[in-house]
């Protein structure tokens, strides 16, 4: 019957009592089957009780989201990571896996999360950015999923910490990137001996843009200011 290719067929071997969890698995691993089959499989006793079949059928290209979505809040964290890497799962519930696993940061342990900032995907390492563990922070900074976009948005977030916009501001890879140089540049977190470092590197448009659209501090502007000043009269000077 899962071999058969007829969908009455197929749902009706969904909903067999005699469902074990191998002959579960190896069902669907068919990216043909019919919604409908995978919606009978979610609702069969004797091969729900298997956490792997529950994964697989929320991982299921073809599982309808009303069924694959209840499922996922039931699996254990890790469960639900395993289903975001994969390559093969739909972007709308990978999304919706990540937000229930980033919803549950607060309550897993320090060395969860500090798995998940090495491991996560993307979103979930980003979130992870703004952990009270300096460790778990560290290790989102160096997830292999991580962007220059997300840490941008990092260090811009009201949320962000004095611990992450120092620590990207001396990182050995993000604090070369010119807009993360900006966004710290706009930051009155980040320490000034990196906002001297990188006011230099820095045209004047973009000081003129730091200065009209963030919120530092008054000394950090005054330097700013002056910056701007000593250009203009170096250049001035050149010209005469």
């Amino acid at each position: 019957m899962v071999q058969a290719r007829e969908p009455e067929v197929l749902k009706a071997a969904a909903a067999h009592p005699g469902m074990s969890e191998d002959i579960a698995l190896a069902f669907l691993t068919r990216r043909d089957l019919p919604p409908a089959a995978l919606e009978a499989l979610s609702k069969n006793g004797s091969a729900m009780k298997h956490r792997r079949v529950m994964a697989g059928i929320v991982a299921h290209v073809k599982t309808p989201r009303h069924v694959s979505l209840p499922i996922a809040r039931h699996l254990y964290t890790f469960e639900l990571l395993q289903i975001a890497l994969t390559p093969a799962v739909p972007a709308d519930v990978k999304m919706a896996v990540e937000d229930a696993i980033t919803m549950r940061l607060e309550s897993i342990s320090a060395g969860e999360r500090l798995a998940l900032a090495k491991r996560g995907s993307t979103r979930i390492a980003a979130a992870l950015l703004f952990d009270n563990e300096p460790g778990v922070m560290q290790a989102a900074l160096v997830n292999p999923f991580m962007t220059e976009v997300w840490i941008v948005k990092a260090v811009m977030s009201q949320d962000s910490t004095p611990a992450l916009v120092s620590e990207v501001s001396h990182h050995a890879k993000w604090s070369l990137r010119k807009e993360i140089r900006i966004a710290l540049l706009k930051n009155d977190k980040t320490p000034l001996g990196r906002v001297l470092a990188f006011a230099q590197s820095m045209s004047a448009p973009v000081l003129r843009e730091v200065l009209a659209t963030s919120r530092l501090t008054a000394k950090v502007k005054e330097y700013l200011t002056k910056e701007l000043e000593t250009r203009k009269s170096y250049q001035l000077n050149l010209g005469s």
